[in-house]
């Protein structure tokens, strides 16, 4: 899928994919420019109003990543998960999905992200599991991060969004 001509675009878009560091992923979601500014609004607020501790937060969005299959937010938040202090037990355990000798809140968070991808709710006893580590403020943020994650694979995958070193 080509990228849309930036150019064309209003200049507060232009101005708005410049200001998220004219990533492919801002740069192609612009085929979407009545949309766009919503989700990247969104996407601005789980990044950085999240009540999720940074690694927490990262964990959940690599295994979403993983899951879909989606190179593109992989290579992104692997490099930014790595920044907030995540290391390779816990990437290896964002990759396979099997949660091993992981520390109980990253592998709670693990597990919970498989079964809202699997199932598309928690139940009781999923919640109260999360609750022994996560304030319920935290929780809401998680399954936020989780869907809307969802959502940015899916666009990736289907736009086929390359790495910005990448050829398109």
């Amino acid at each position: 899928m080509e990228y849309p001509d930036l150019s064309e675009l209003p200049l507060e878009l232009q101005e708005a994919v410049t200001a998220h560091g004219s990533l492919n992923v801002f740069r192609m979601m612009m085929h979407s420019p009545n949309l766009a500014p919503g989700v990247l609004t969104l996407g601005d607020a789980i990044l950085r109003r999240n009540s999720l501790p940074d690694t927490l937060r990262e964990l959940a969005i690599v295994r979403v990543g993983r899951v879909y299959g989606a190179a593109y937010e992989v290579h992104h938040h692997e490099k930014g998960a790595r920044l907030v202090g995540l290391g390779d037990e816990a990437l290896a355990a964002a990759e396979t999905g099997s949660t091993g000798e992981l520390p109980a809140p990253e592998a709670a968070v693990l597990t919970a992200t498989d079964r809202l991808l699997a199932h598309h709710t928690l139940d009781e006893a999923e919640r109260d599991e999360l609750l022994a580590f996560l304030t319920v403020n935290q929780l809401a943020d998680l399954v936020i991060t989780v869907g809307f994650y969802q959502l940015i694979c899916d666009f990736l995958n289907t736009f086929e969004v390359t790495v910005e070193d990448q050829a398109a």
